[in-house]
C-alpha cells in the first residue's frame, strides 16, 4: 500500500514471490525481498478496483480472546480471568473488508465486536514474554460478529462464532516497523456512524506478549496463524435495549495508525 486507497502490485514486482499472503509469511526473509521489490515503484492499482479477500483467507488457525477488557468483563458479567478465555475462529467464515456481512436467516442477533488482530509471523513453542513481539509478523483488523442466541445455545459457542461471512478480516498487513507500538493507538467501533466501542488497546487485559506465550505453550506458533485479541466493552446484546446489525446498515472497526474495517450487512437471500 502506497496510501490506504493505492498500492503496487507485488505479483507484478516480483513474480517469483509465493502468490498469497500466508506462504509469503512461510518465505525466509520475506520483508526485505518485498521491500527490495517495490522500492521506488509507483502505485500501479487501487482497493476500488480489485476485489479483496479476508487478509488470510487460508489460515490454518486462528485464535480468540473472550473477555479481554474490563469493560466487557463487566458487562458480560465474567469478571476478570486469570487466564486468556480462548476460543478458535474457521477461516470460511471470514470476509473482506468491505464485503457484504450476511446476517442469516435463523437469526437477527447479529453483534460485531471491534478487535486488533496480532498475525505471526515466526514459528515458536514455548515462547518467552520477552520475545513475543519477535514473532509478530504484523497486525490487522478484525470484527469478530457473532450470532448471539446461537453463541448462548450451550456452554461451547463456537457455532455461534462461525457463521458464514459474519468475521471481518483486514483490509491489509501492517508490519510492526510500521505501526509501531500497539499499546498507543486506540480502537473504535461504529454503527451507521454512532460510536458503540471505544479503547485504548493498552486497556487490554492479558497483553500480546502473555497471549504469544500462552498459547505457544500449549500449541506451536506458525507463520499466517492469527490471534484476535479480544473487544472492548459497548457490545450490542449488553444495551438496553439490545442494537442488532440488520440489513442496510453499515459496521466499521477502526484502529489509529491501521485502517479500517467497513462492511455494509445484507440479509442472507
Amino acid at each position: 500500500m502506497t496510501d490506504d486507497a493505492r498500492f503496487v502490485s507485488l505479483a507484478k514486482a516480483a513474480p517469483d514471490l509465493p502468490a498469497t499472503l500466508l506462504a509469503l509469511l512461510n518465505t525466509k526473509g520475506w520483508v526485505g525481498k518485498v521491500k527490495r521489490a517495490v522500492k521506488g515503484k509507483k502505485p500501479d492499482s487501487a482497493i476500488d478496483k480489485v476485489t479483496l479477500l479476508p487478509l488470510i483467507p487460508d489460515a490454518q488457525v486462528i485464535w480468540c480472546v473472550g473477555v479481554n477488557y474490563k469493560e466487557h468483563q463487566e458487562e458480560t458479567g465474567r469478571g476478570k480471568q486469570t487466564e486468556p478465555m480462548l476460543f478458535l475462529r474457521v477461516s470460511n467464515g471470514l470476509l473482506a473488508a468491505g464485503a457484504p456481512m450476511i446476517r442469516p436467516k435463523v437469526s437477527h442477533q447479529l453483534d460485531y465486536e471491534g478487535e486488533l488482530a496480532v498475525i505471526i509471523g515466526k514459528e515458536g513453542r514455548h515462547i518467552p514474554e520477552s520475545e513475543a513481539f519477535d514473532h509478530i509478523a504484523g497486525y490487522s483488523v478484525f470484527n469478530d460478529g457473532t450470532i448471539r442466541d446461537w453463541q448462548y445455545a450451550t456452554s461451547q459457542f463456537g457455532a455461534g462464532k462461525n457463521f458464514e461471512s459474519t468475521g471481518t478480516f483486514g483490509p491489509w498487513l501492517m508490519t510492526p516497523d510500521e505501526f509501531g507500538d500497539p499499546y498507543k493507538q486506540t480502537l473504535t467501533t461504529r454503527l451507521n456512524g454512532t460510536v458503540m466501542q471505544h479503547t485504548s488497546i493498552s486497556n487490554m487485559d492479558h497483553k500480546i506478549e502473555k497471549l504469544i506465550a500462552y498459547i505457544s505453550t500449549a500449541h506451536t506458533l506458525k507463520a499466517g496463524d492469527v490471534i484476535s485479541t479480544g473487544t472492548p466493552g459497548g457490545v450490542g446484546n449488553r444495551r438496553t435495549p439490545p442494537v442488532w446489525m440488520k440489513p442496510g446498515d453499515t459496521v466499521e472497526v477502526e484502529i489509529t495508525g491501521l485502517g479500517i474495517a467497513r462492511n455494509p450487512i445484507v440479509a442472507e437471500t
